[in-house]
């Protein structure tokens, strides 16, 4: 017999009444202090600030959202910003399932609720070997995952994007198998670097970048932070990634930047910064310059053989 989800879940629900009434003692003071982030419909979204931000100049605000890789809106960089204003964005939820403690769709105001907001200034690699600086604003995917709890023996977790053609035009072209999906080893998860992003420059997310939540994994190569998330599964089982379908021999499951690994099309030894009238090309980081955060969670592995 299939198991029927509750729907409109607040995190009253899902966690113990005692942490839940002291997490809301904990955030009344917070948000007095105004560090409590707002809603996503509200737009600008207070925040705390990240040791785990980069103290490179991010990229302007333009850069940002006018240069973007997002094919449920066309294949070309400037198509996301011509046309993900159609997208409606709120209300918005989150199916949340697979081995997890409590299943459910949650309704996105309800995830960010009581959730404090980190500025972090993240590096942004992409596959086709260009490089921007980005404040993203957002919290740990490891504190939604710890909320709906992560049974014993999940390995991997599971993202799909959004799939409504009438409102994203790319969809209706079969460039890749829609939904967009994406994974992750849960370590790489649960890693304090890997965050869920709703806001950018300190307000809510531009359509165009992944609103109204979209995943950020800073260590790896660009599509693998998966943008309008829809979909969160923990898995036994290595999940499906969209590229990764398409082309094997070219887009790897990990998909972590790696100088020393080339693109079978281009070389990945160095990238071209975004920005200003000539892009600069600049080498290119080991794991896209976290390597002390991220490289023990590859400790022992082929990185040439699992790309």
């Amino acid at each position: 017999m299939s198991k029927t989800f509750k729907t409109d879940l607040k995190w009253s629900d899902v966690t113990p009444k005692a942490d839940f009434l002291n997490r809301r003692q904990l955030m009344a003071g917070v948000g007095a202090a105004g560090l409590i982030a707002s809603t996503p419909a509200l737009g600008k979204i207070a925040t705390v600030k990240s040791r785990y931000s980069t103290s490179e100049k991010p990229n302007s605000f333009e850069d940002i959202t006018k240069y973007n890789n997002f094919y449920e809106f066309g294949t070309g960089k400037d198509d996301p910003a011509k046309y993900a204003g159609a997208l409606t964005t709120d209300p918005w939820s989150i199916k949340i399932d697979g081995m997890v403690d409590r299943p459910g769709t949650y309704d996105l105001a309800d995830i960010t609720k009581g959730v404090t907001m980190e500025e972090r200034i993240y590096r942004f690699r992409c596959v086709e070997a260009w490089a921007m600086v980005i404040p993203w604003v957002g919290f740990e995917l490891s504190t939604l995952l710890k909320r709906v709890g992560v049974k014993s023996g999940a390995k991997y977790v599971a993202f799909e994007t959004l799939e409504r053609p009438s409102e994203m035009i790319g969809q209706k072209r079969r460039t890749i198998p829609w939904p967009y999906r994406e994974g992750l080893r849960l370590d790489e998860a649960m890693n304090p670097l890997t965050i869920l992003a709703t806001g950018l420059y300190g307000d809510t997310l531009p359509n165009q970048n992944g609103a109204p939540i979209r995943l950020v994994v800073p260590w790896k190569y660009g599509f693998k932070s998966i943008k309008s998330i829809v979909r969160i599964s923990l898995t036994s089982k290595q999940p499906e990634s969209s590229w990764n379908m398409l082309q094997p021999s070219e887009y790897g499951f990990y998909s972590n930047v790696n100088p020393n690994v080339d693109h079978p099309r281009w070389s990945q030894a160095s990238e071209r910064k975004i920005g200003g009238l000539i892009a600069k090309r600049q080498p290119t980081l080991m794991f896209n310059g976290y390597e002390k955060e991220v490289a023990g969670l590859y400790k022992g592995m082929d990185l040439a053989k699992f790309y």
